[in-house]
């Protein structure tokens, strides 16, 4: 199986985290996505480790919460001895109500409201990564009413651009997020920041794009960041001292993702971090890494129930599901890949072609188009692997579908972290 977390028992079913997925789909209902906890928690152990080798424990691991945010997953990164990255002030708000300190936060985002910045500092984040010269001066204004000092982080735009969708490249001058490199304008933020009052720079961050399966654009990150870090110290003066080298690690969606082992990332990299240092006489900084999808995704399952089998001639056959774009929006957003199983025939052969598709009121409402799955009939519980992360994050009320419920695995044993939505959830807004 393309997870660790996925195997089959002896009553020839999919299991995930030791648990069966049929009788999960039976007990919690579907849609319903599952978590692996033990994995999710190795996983992070792995990361955390891996700073503690290639950087002398000079480092710190944030869990980026925009792949998948709940009180629960906060209280485990607690609990694992971890930061987290984050992108709206929900996503603070719910850090701070399962008891996450919100000093180690990182709060992200290109367009942060004046509101949401007041907030954060007023809670106590600890780093506010500073996307645009609007936030700036944001910051100065509330750090004088408010009689703190702001510590942030400057996006930077390193010029890379890897082979990822898209959606996901965030690294290249042609991109909504952080200061560009070649027009100059890089430096003269940096150089602004110095200018500001309660606004304390920290240091540089880039976040190059998502699924990356190779090390190389990683290692050239990290020189191209301790080179641009020593060319603010020769212009202004400040050494800075902290390097965020963002997330991006890939995971196998399918057989053919060629998944590396996260620690060869962070060796590479850190390799050529610690090379461009020697070379340009600059301290080792504190460096951060912000795996997400790394940490979640491949911890994740979605489980449904199969509904109406469509059959055209010479053409496709439908095969639907009780969920869709409503619980997962990635393939019509990228065309994402996914292995497809189903969960109560997890030992027969994969010879049926279909295409996967939702209940909702859409023609691009799918999940898989073309995919091999076992021979399916009505009422078998089919499963999407992979599906940890940018899943229920992305859920939607489309078609008022209330979202599903959300449970973890631990030892064999099974919990809801987050409860289904009911119909009086869905208009619990209305006026």
């Amino acid at each position: 199986m393309i997870s660790k977390s996925i195997a089959v028992n002896n009553d020839g079913h999919l299991t995930i985290g030791g648990a069966d997925c049929v009788d999960l789909a039976e007990r919690y209902g579907t849609p319903l996505y599952v978590f692996d906890e033990n994995l999710i928690r190795s996983t992070i152990a792995e990361f955390r480790e891996s700073i503690k080798k290639h950087y002398g424990g000079n480092g710190r691991v944030l869990y980026a919460s925009k792949a998948f945010s709940c009180k629960e997953m906060y209280r485990i990164c607690r609990s694992e001895g971890i930061g987290a990255d984050v992108v709206s002030a929900g996503e603070i708000y719910t850090a701070v109500s399962a008891g996450f300190d919100p000093s180690l936060l990182v709060f992200h985002g290109n367009n942060k409201a004046y509101d949401e910045l007041l907030y954060a500092v007023k809670v106590g984040v600890g780093r506010i990564v500073v996307d645009n010269f609007s936030e700036l001066k944001n910051l100065e204004s509330i750090a004088e009413s408010l009689g703190k000092e702001v510590n942030i982080i400057l996006r930077i735009k390193p010029g890379i651009d890897v082979h990822t969708h898209d959606y996901i490249k965030t690294g290249q001058i042609d991109c909504k997020f952080g200061f560009a490199l070649e027009n100059g304008e890089a430096m003269n933020a940096a150089l602004e920041c110095l200018e500001h009052k309660g606004v304390n720079l920290k240091g540089f961050h880039c976040h190059i794009g998502s699924q990356i399966f190779t090390t190389e654009p990683f290692c050239d990150a990290a020189k191209i960041m301790i080179q641009f870090a020593a060319d603010f110290r020769d212009k202004s003066g400040v050494t800075v001292t902290e390097i965020d080298l963002g997330g991006g690690f890939g995971v196998k969606y399918v057989e053919s993702d060629d998944q590396q082992p996260f620690d060869s990332f962070m060796a590479t990299a850190a390799d050529a971090l610690k090379a461009e240092c020697d070379r340009l006489h600059f301290p080792i900084s504190f460096v951060y890494i912000e795996p997400g999808r790394s940490i979640v995704g491949p911890a994740g399952i979605t489980l449904y129930k199969v509904g109406a089998i469509k059959h055209i001639e010479n053409v496709r056959t439908f095969v639907s599901v009780d969920g869709g774009m409503s619980d997962n929006p990635r393939y019509a957003l990228y065309n994402a890949e996914y292995t497809i199983e189903i969960a109560n025939k997890a030992t027969e052969p994969k010879s049926f072609v279909a295409t996967v598709a939702g209940k909702c009121c859409e023609s691009g409402d799918l999940l898989q188009e073309h995919v091999k799955i076992q021979q399916p009939d009505v009422g078998d519980t089919l499963a999407v692997l992979t599906t940890g992360a940018y899943c229920y994050s992305m859920a939607s009320n489309y078609n008022r579908i209330p979202r599903a419920a959300v449970v973890f695995v631990k030892d064999k044993e099974s919990r809801v972290v987050i409860n289904r939505e009911t119909y009086e959830d869905i208009i619990k807004n209305d006026v």
